[in-house]
């Protein structure tokens, strides 16, 4: 385990290492790309900071008027029966928006059942396996001035509802409740 660890120390410099001395064998200027890339990034920065302002924005709105915790109650009820805890869609929801928001109640979560309990893990694991789909949408999208998203929605939608099932399936096997 430890050898793991050690390992990955290295892993983000040894990149870098290599990415380097791949440009000085391909004669690159390896610095003056790396500058006009970190120009680049900080425009795309700003021109994204509306968009990451008002998502935030609305989840402050959504978070301090209550209507997370209406949410709940209302959804709640329903995905009990699915086995999905009602404590757990605030999280989801927000998580769909901003993944900083969706952390500050995971820490709520944490704070108030533990780590170690069965909502605890189930956060812990829909987190890792869900997306902030609507800010990747509208970041992305707005970047590469896509106007036709198709079946991104729709699939992003899917895979979210899948990583849900599955991190009430692993957190049901790792404390017995399944």
């Amino acid at each position: 385990m430890k050898f793991l660890l050690y390992v990955a120390d290295f892993i983000i410099p040894f990149v870098i290492f290599l990415i380097v001395c791949y440009g000085c064998m391909m004669k690159v200027d390896v610095y003056d790309t790396f500058i006009k890339g970190a120009k680049s990034g900080f425009f795309t920065v700003i021109r994204i900071m509306p968009t990451l302002v008002g998502l935030m924005v609305a989840v402050g709105v959504l978070r301090a008027s209550g209507f997370l915790e209406f949410l709940a109650d209302m959804i709640g009820k329903f995905t009990q029966y699915i086995g999905f805890p009602g404590e757990l869609v605030p999280l989801t929801v927000v998580k769909l928006f901003s993944s900083s928001a969706s952390t500050g109640l995971l820490l709520d979560i944490y704070k108030e059942y533990g780590t170690d309990t069965y909502l605890g893990l189930i956060a812990s694991i829909s987190m890792s396996c869900t997306e902030t789909i609507f800010y990747t949408m509208s970041v992305y999208f707005m970047t590469a001035k896509i106007s036709k998203t198709r079946y991104t929605l729709s699939g992003a939608l899917f895979a979210t509802f899948a990583g849900l099932v599955a991190s009430v399936f692993l957190a049901g096997i790792m404390t017995g409740a399944v």
